[in-house]
């Protein structure tokens, strides 16, 4: 079975956007961004719900396009409709059976894109196995939270730093499942 990693960008607050959706004050270029993309190669799939999905329209991509050319990308909602013939699967259930399901079939590593809400669940059923936070030096006061309303305790295993000035800091865990 594929590791689930979230890969996430988070704010010292614990947001992965502010009020609206609004990314602007994360990094849009430099090392952080660079090793990002980089890690986005070593994934076979990408994972999503709707409203992460449907984010990708505010930057010009049409309904059913994969915003992840190279990858499978799979959208977990109950109520997203696209139109035939898309780039990306809808599958409507997100249950551990489901999850275990894509962990099974991927052919690599799977990309939890977000967003908060749906990492929360995959959380609290035990099916994410990394946290890859880009923490950056701001704070955003609100927005979608890095598990939504998820407030249950989990431990984690630190594995790595990387510090790359101004701030920014990559600090990657191992989630430790009772």
């Amino acid at each position: 079975m594929q590791q689930l990693i979230y890969d996430v960008a988070v704010s010292i607050d614990g947001y992965i956007s502010g009020p609206g959706g609004d990314i602007s004050q994360f990094a849009q270029e430099g090392a952080v961004v660079e090793d990002y993309s980089a890690r986005l190669e070593t994934y076979a799939t990408a994972i999503m719900g709707r409203a992460t999905y449907e984010f990708g329209y505010r930057f010009g991509m049409q309904p059913g396009q994969n915003p992840y050319a190279h990858m499978e990308t799979i959208i977990l909602s109950k109520s997203l409709d696209l139109p035939d013939g898309t780039d990306v699967a809808v599958q409507r259930s997100s249950d551990a059976e489901a999850i275990d399901a894509i962990r099974t079939r991927s052919s690599g590593p799977i990309y939890l894109c977000g967003g908060g809400a749906l990492a929360g669940s995959l959380l609290a059923m035990g099916k994410i196995d990394v946290l890859r936070l880009k923490r950056a030096p701001i704070i955003l006061g609100g927005g979608v939270a890095l598990f939504g309303d998820t407030r249950e305790p989990f431990s984690l295993e630190h594995t790595e730093t990387r510090d790359y000035g101004g701030g920014y800091l990559f600090q990657e865990y191992r989630v430790l499942h009772a």
